[in-house]
């Protein structure tokens, strides 16, 4: 085994427990800030813990930001730059390091990091040379397909970008697909109450008048995904001890992501018409791009879509009872995370885990008028929360900014684990030595929309953000900028880029040195030999 030169006893490997949610603002848990939300146990691994205040997204999009975490590379790198096609099969992940250092490694909940639902995994995208000769396995970008799970016909996965166990949860809201639909009809649960289509007409209790998105899912909540991923992870934990084996277990929630869903009492949590409004949710879209003024125009009843970026339309009671079932759904979370926790207790492994706790993308929540995600590109979306909690070292809050495709390169460094080339992310561990180091004097945050897509409406097919300690630069393919002030304007509603031209030229020239660097830093092998 490796050398521990950061974390855990000297006799012992030190285990890894990463916690990530679907679409969680960095603002929606109590250790940030917010005291509506009750999330007691996040809140205490955060005291003895180190709180990221300044941590943002490499993509503030499902696969691309879950595939830059896995790889510690961007989407520009990593090839996954929409939720449409999926994460190379042989690309190097963090994970599969750990596994070649005797981790067991296990997936429980949403994976994401391959396309899925019915229909092929990878828009063809024309390639030669190299990329022509690249084999992968058969079926290998069907693996996290509904028909799959939903016919009995499970199939067998050694090795899922390094993950030797898996479990899938492969929907939101109610509906439960995958390995979680086979467990809950194990538990009692009924197939015409667990598998049920994400529309209008679905079935779901107590549905909102306002929004069809917000409603009471129809069974225990025994039966629902959080449930799961706390069972199924437990289950994990104590199979690894029991195997004398370390282990590192992604941990991954589908909740908060909409539909908002709670099922039980979980609903009940918040009353509506308690929940305050965002300062931002009237103020007028005069400032921003095309695509997100339709957006804003767009009310969620009027959706097309599910996942369809909307605007709030004036109606605040839809985002009130929004952010009421979101707060119920991040309260059974934290409830379920205690759960894992009074497992690392009792098995006597607390002392020895490293303790992960981030979201893949925020939400918009009604700021600037605007709901869900997509093109959107404010803190909402963009920030979230991050949290590490390693033995040994001390607790305590940075305000340095911090990057998700930090993390797999901070794993490995702090674990002793020997990392690979073409890593774009930074390594966190001198700021959990020393919460006032810095690492980064910037991020970078991508955001692509298929060009066949873009070509057919408003939304540029590239947007890039840079975030320095004090300013959130945007830039559209389109030509269109935003510019605010991170710390006068935290609810960004004083645009800057139209008003400080010195400035906003100052961050395009830091914008573009932050391209071309990145570029850069991308060299080395993008895939494992191992895995080709």
């Amino acid at each position: 085994m490796p050398s521990l030169p950061w974390v855990g006893n000297d006799d012992r490997v030190t285990n890894v427990l990463f916690f990530i949610t679907d679409q969680q603002r960095a603002d929606h848990v109590g250790f940030m800030g917010n005291d509506i939300v009750r999330t007691p146990t996040l809140d205490a691994i955060a005291q003895r813990g180190m709180v990221f205040d300044d941590g943002w997204v490499a993509n503030p999009i499902c696969m691309p930001n879950r595939s830059s975490i896995m790889t510690g590379r961007l989407p520009s790198a990593h090839g996954c730059i929409f939720n449409d096609r999926s994460l190379d099969w042989n690309a190097n992940t963090f994970v599969r390091r750990f596994r070649a250092a005797g981790y067991r490694t296990g997936l429980l909940g949403k994976s994401h990091l391959q396309h899925g639902p019915s229909r092929n995994s990878v828009i063809p995208v024309p390639s030669s040379g190299m990329l022509a000769t690249s084999h992968h396995p058969p079926g290998w970008d069907q693996l996290e397909d509904f028909e799959n799970y939903a016919n009995g016909n499970v199939p067998d996965i050694e090795d899922y970008y390094g993950f030797d166990h898996v479990e899938f949860a492969l929907e939101h809201g109610s509906s439960v697909l995958g390995h979680h639909l086979a467990w809950a009809l194990r538990q009692g649960g009924r197939s015409e109450d667990l598998v049920v289509p994400m529309t209008e007409e679905a079935p779901g209790l107590d549905r909102s008048e306002r929004w069809w998105q917000i409603y009471r899912a129809p069974y225990d909540p025994k039966f629902h995904s959080t449930s799961f991923v706390a069972d199924r992870t437990i289950a994990f934990i104590e199979d690894s001890v029991a195997q004398k084996k370390p282990f590192l277990a992604w941990v991954s929630f589908p909740d908060p992501h909409h539909p908002m869903a709670p099922p039980g009492l979980w609903f009940d949590r918040h009353d509506p018409n308690h929940m305050p409004l965002p300062d931002s949710i009237d103020d007028p879209p005069d400032h921003m791009a095309q695509h997100l003024r339709e957006a804003h125009g767009r009310h969620p009843s009027d959706q097309r879509f599910w996942v369809q970026p909307c605007g709030v339309g004036g109606d605040h009671g839809l985002v009130r009872e929004s952010i009421a079932a979101t707060y119920g759904m991040i309260e059974m979370i934290d409830d379920a995370i205690g759960r894992v926790v009074s497992t690392l207790d009792q098995l006597e492994q607390t002392d020895d885990t490293i303790i992960v706790f981030t979201s893949d993308h925020g939400d918009m929540m009604g700021e600037h008028g605007l709901m869900l995600k997509g093109y959107m590109p404010f803190r909402g979306t963009q920030q979230v929360p991050l949290l590490i909690s390693a033995p040994s070292l001390p607790a305590g809050r940075s305000d340095s900014l911090a990057c998700s495709m930090d993390l797999g390169p901070t794993l490995m460094e702090l674990c002793g684990i020997d990392s690979y080339d073409g890593i774009q992310g930074v390594s966190l561990a001198p700021i959990l030595k020393n919460p006032s180091a810095r690492v980064r004097d910037h991020v970078l945050i991508e955001d692509d929309f298929p060009d066949f897509l873009a070509s057919r409406t408003s939304t540029p097919s590239k947007t890039r953000t840079l975030v320095t300690e004090d300013v959130r630069y945007t830039r559209n393919s389109d030509g269109h900028e935003m510019m605010y002030d991170k710390i006068a304007d935290r609810e960004e509603r004083n645009e800057l880029a139209a008003a400080d031209v010195p400035r906003r030229g100052q961050m395009l020239e830091l914008l573009t040195d932050a391209l071309i660097a990145s570029a850069d830093a991308a060299r080395g092998t993008p895939t494992d030999p191992n895995y080709s």
